[in-house]
């Protein structure tokens, strides 16, 4: 799959958020080593703590399908620049990418803005961390 491909998937799934509140939708599309592509997009509640954003939504259907090996994200959402993961998506997405995956931002005018998951986020928080 194209990364053309990858970020168009992440577009469309940007009409099925649900954004009563913030009116604010994104979208995501993940592509796994497997070949499968596994899309989200943000569900808001009243409660704003209980929602999820796009990214870790496909992050989440993919783990409970077992697919644990990735290979690439991309993330839309109407915005002035391409768009950036919020701090917890980018927590999730350190625990389950490689520090080399490729992650393509993107808004509704073409922009993209392709970067790894060191890029994203340097000196995460790990697993090894916790190592005592």
């Amino acid at each position: 799959m194209s990364n053309q491909d990858l970020i168009q998937k992440a577009i469309e799934m940007r009409e099925r958020a649900y954004v009563p509140y913030s009116k604010f939708p994104v979208g995501a599309a993940l592509l796994t080593k497997s070949g499968k592509v596994y899309t989200g997009c943000n569900i808001e509640n009243a409660a704003y703590p209980v929602s999820l954003c796009a990214e870790r939504v496909a992050i989440f259907k993919a783990i409970s399908d077992g697919e644990t090996e990735f290979i690439e994200m991309a993330v839309a959402a109407d915005t002035e620049r391409p768009v950036p993961p919020c701090g917890s998506c980018r927590q999730v997405m350190s625990e389950f990418f490689s520090s080399d995956m490729t992650i393509h931002l993107t808004n509704l005018h073409a922009n993209t803005k392709t970067v790894n998951m060191e890029e994203l986020l340097p000196f995460s928080f790990q697993k090894t961390d916790m190592d005592m």
